[in-house]
């Protein structure tokens, strides 16, 4: 009888990238404070109470498309919001456990990077000195669906492989655009999209709590 084939454990993580907002960012209530303002300035379907929870279930590209918002208007929408974040960044506060994750995931020595929609000013700003010093490189400014590019330029500067990558966000988009690059992709559960269209995706983790990462990625060390 052959012997049965392998298998090869997959590289340790030597980086990890975070998605910004609803990942380390607690900016779901503010959002929703300015989406009337929003669906009246770009002129799509406003979001009732009643729909939030529904949405949730959607993918990203099934959300722009029920909003009726074209994809044209995206990066106008994503300028003005990055402006609406900057005059509102004190509105907005980390979620619980952010400070300690970024503290001890840096204390083991992996490199951490952002790569947001959201404008670097406004990350460093939510963050405050302290924990935004924390974070080895910055790629802001993305558009909707293009993280990918952002990813790929992370790798590049920072000379670390996607093999040795994980790539963390709460939406459905961070586990696509991760994917795309070859990166290994954590959800977390405390963000945008439920846990069952995460789930759909086959992420290579699922995160309840900022202490999961830290123990999934010392499990891959």
């Amino acid at each position: 009888m052959a012997e049965a084939a392998r298998i090869s454990p997959p590289a340790p993580i030597r980086l990890v990238i975070f998605d910004f907002d609803g990942t380390l960012s607690d900016s779901g209530d503010w959002f929703l404070s300015v989406v009337d303002q929003l669906a009246s300035r770009f002129r799509f379907r406003t979001v009732k109470d009643g729909e939030v929870e529904m949405l949730r279930h959607k993918s990203s590209r099934e959300v722009i498309e029920y909003l009726g918002i074209s994809r044209w208007k995206l990066p106008f929408i994503a300028r003005h919001l990055r402006n609406l974040v900057g005059r509102n960044a004190h509105e907005i506060e980390l979620f619980p456990g952010t400070p300690d994750l970024l503290e001890q995931l840096a204390a083991t020595g992996v490199k951490i990077a952002l790569v947001t929609s959201n404008a670097e000013a406004n990350a460093r700003k939510i963050l405050g000195p302290e924990h935004a010093a924390r974070i080895d490189f910055y790629a802001c400014g993305s558009s909707l669906f293009g993280k990918a590019p952002k990813f790929r330029r992370v790798l590049k500067k920072m000379g670390i492989t996607a093999a040795h990558t994980l790539a963390i966000g709460d939406e459905t988009r961070d586990i696509d655009a991760a994917r795309e690059v070859g990166m290994r992709a954590g959800s977390v559960l405390w963000g945008y999209a439920s846990e069952e269209v995460l789930t759909a995706l086959g992420p290579d983790a699922l995160f309840r709590t900022p202490q999961d990462i830290l123990e999934f990625v010392a499990a891959h060390r």
